[in-house]
């Protein structure tokens, strides 16, 4: 008997995911309107960009009749628990390629737990082999491992994955005259600029370092082509702030801490520190350096709880 096809919308997502207006002092008393775009609102197992990246690609795996899934991340990945989450929900097999053969060794940090208890068979990769890990030989021995399977990239950013975030941008035409977001791997800023009206902007904050050619975060070239590979071309009107990284990937500094919690103080709101607590210092910071015209009309899209 054979098995029911998957369908994410069976999950029943929170969509159009709700617009919150908050009034923060450093945007108020400059006469900016501030909105926060809940999307840590859609599903509790698969929020944020989580379900908006993930949902296409699961589609095009059912609609393939492939049922196991293989993909990549760190040892605190979000994109690794919420497709071991998707497993289980919707009957997939997952496989998650783990940067770091020492983590091996050592007991499963709690992110890791989850993705197990979630089914989730982890195998783990030392970091020269993992920087290669899209390699024909690499995936190769994968595939004699683990039999057969459908590759999701890290953080699960594809061209699928960008046509999936378009809505993101269409939700939020008419609402804003800027959109911002957190980047890890640049595909939500890629749908998310594609999906916006020609007369809105979009603002990507890098949660990692740069390090790309002629000084410019390696991030540019990656939405570009994400963009291309999904659109045939550039599209929308965006650009990124890499001041704000925080040191790079899951670290922090004292100021960005102190500034997460008196956010979370003043709103009652929690502020996850990987990439909502960027996002919104980056924007505060931009408000108080007079980047947002008075009477302007400022949309954060919250990605994550803590």
């Amino acid at each position: 008997m054979s098995r029911p096809v998957p369908d994410p919308d069976a999950l029943r997502p929170r969509l159009p995911s709700p617009l919150q207006e908050i009034e923060d002092e450093p945007f108020a008393r400059r006469g900016i309107r501030l909105l926060l775009k809940r999307d840590d609102l859609i599903h509790p197992d698969l929020p944020g960009n989580k379900w908006r990246k993930l949902a296409p690609n699961l589609r095009a795996a059912a609609a393939a009749g492939e049922r196991a899934l293989l993909t990549f991340g760190g040892a605190y990945s979000n994109h690794l628990r919420a497709t071991a989450a998707a497993g289980r929900l919707l009957g997939f097999a997952t496989i998650g390629v783990v940067r770091g053969d020492e983590l091996a060794a050592a007991p499963l940090n709690p992110s890791l737990a989850r993705c197990a208890a979630d089914g989730m068979r982890l195998h783990f990769l030392d970091r020269a082999t993992y920087r290669r890990k899209t390699d024909p030989d690499v995936l190769a021995g994968l595939r004699s491992h683990f039999g057969a399977f459908r590759v999701i990239p890290e953080g699960g950013s594809n061209s699928l994955a960008a046509q999936g975030c378009t809505e993101l941008g269409r939700e939020l035409r008419g609402t804003a005259d800027t959109v911002a977001v957190a980047c890890g791997t640049g595909g939500t800023l890629a749908g998310l600029a594609a999906g916006l009206a020609p007369d809105q902007q979009a603002i990507g904050f890098p949660v990692l370092k740069g390090g790309g050619p002629g000084g410019r975060h390696f991030l540019q070239e990656t939405v570009g082509e994400l963009q291309r590979t999904a659109f045939g071309a550039r599209r929308g009107n965006w650009r990124l702030d890499p001041r704000f990284h925080g040191g790079g990937y899951a670290r922090t500094t004292p100021e960005l801490d102190a500034f997460a919690a008196a956010f979370e103080n003043r709103h009652g709101l929690p502020v996850e520190r990987v990439y909502v607590a960027k996002l919104l210092y980056g924007l505060t910071t931009l408000a108080e350096e007079d980047a947002f015209a008075p009477g302007s009309t400022v949309a954060a899209v919250i990605t994550g709880t803590p």
